[in-house]
């Protein structure tokens, strides 16, 4: 009889325990979130080929997968709805949900958006833009940009790119003088910078540069990187590139949503969507190293192309170049003056503390050079 009693017992309280850990358990898991999923359209301002609609996808592709399906971002090449340099109206007017491309190609907006990523930069390089951006004053600036432009859209910059090459030319340019009546493309401010040097500049997106060369409407060319200008065909019309340059030292890409539609995603989505863009720009910076450095050797060594530095002197006429542009867009733009000023700021203590701390590789990569 007392067994019988227990064993009653033990079954009861295993019964209610068991009722309260599923109550408790309701309680410590709320019913995860089942809603609609939320497709997106992007373009890339880039040619399905060029490794940086590639890192379009990459971005992409963490956001689907972070929100488990829950928003999936489809991105499609330049031109696929857009042109290139349409691409900022077409996702403020919600023709398109969101997009990827650098900034300086709505210079036509408001030349002061060029001076993330065209010139010196104070002696900042493509990260050190951006920590002013994050935590500068760049961010807000932009956002002033945008709102006084009247575009319905919400920027995130990603993507510290590497020092850009002078470009591609028919023979070696040896000094400022063999720039003068080239015909030569480029965007955004270093337009301006080109222009007071003599080139005569012509605006391309990406994917018409080598067909205009080869053409012969372009002289010469710069796009951005070894493994974009190999993608892009640039060895077939072109044997000769010139490295280093101050016209798009310190670039990065744009991310960029119609803020409308952004505005009615819970909020972690959004923050699901900063994590991408944050995590896709280390990523992109790895990828970059890697991928840039393995077609620099292979353009070399398989298809004949020959690199040579651009001259100091060229160098110091693009600092003195960039210094008139400034001072007389600052002048005619005041939006332009407060950015180039808030640059100027941030640079004055982060800059001499790279230039200080910093050491100076290349001696180390001589150093082993030689060993081998």
């Amino acid at each position: 009889m007392t067994d019988s009693v227990n064993n009653q017992k033990r079954r009861d309280f295993i019964k209610g325990t068991s009722v309260a850990a599923v109550g408790a358990g309701a309680m410590a898991f709320p019913m995860i979130s089942t809603a609609q999923t939320v497709n997106m359209r992007f373009q890339s301002t880039w040619p399905q080929k060029d490794i940086f609609h590639e890192y379009a996808e990459d971005f992409a592709n963490k956001v689907n997968s972070m929100t488990g399906g829950r928003l999936k971002i489809e991105v499609l090449p330049a031109g696929s709805v857009v042109k290139a340099f349409d691409l900022l109206d077409a996702v403020s007017k919600g023709t398109l949900d969101g997009g990827h491309g650098v900034i300086a190609y709505w210079y036509g907006k408001n030349p002061a958006v060029a001076l993330w990523g065209s010139g010196p930069a104070f002696g900042m390089d493509a990260n050190m833009l951006l920590a002013w951006h994050n935590y500068g004053g760049g961010k807000e600036l932009l956002e002033e940009i945008y709102k006084d432009l009247n575009m319905d859209v919400v920027s995130f910059m990603s993507g510290p790119m590497p020092t850009q090459p002078l470009g591609w030319f028919k023979k070696p340019v040896t000094k400022a003088e063999d720039l003068k009546g080239l015909k030569f493309r480029t965007v955004g401010l270093s337009v301006d910078m080109f222009t007071k040097m003599g080139v005569a500049v012509n605006a391309l997106p990406g994917g018409e540069i080598v067909p205009a060369m080869d053409r012969g409407l372009l002289d010469a060319a710069e796009f951005n990187n070894a493994s974009s200008d190999r993608l892009l065909g640039f060895p077939d019309v072109s044997k000769v590139c010139m490295l280093q340059s101050f016209h798009q030292s310190s670039e990065q890409f744009e991310i960029m949503f119609n803020k409308t539609k952004y505005n009615k995603l819970p909020a972690e989505l959004k923050a699901i969507i900063k994590g991408a863009a944050e995590a896709s720009s280390a990523e992109m910076s790895w990828k970059a190293i890697d991928r840039y450095s393995k077609d620099y050797a292979e353009m070399q060594s398989k298809q004949g192309v020959k690199f040579f530095k651009t001259p100091d002197s060229i160098l110091k006429a693009q600092l003195k170049a960039w210094d008139e542009v400034t001072k007389e867009k600052s002048a005619a733009n005041p939006m332009f003056k407060k950015v180039f000023e808030s640059q100027r700021a941030f640079a004055a203590r982060a800059a001499k503390w790279q230039a200080d701390t910093t050491v100076d590789f290349k001696m180390a990569q001589a150093f082993y050079a030689q060993k081998k």
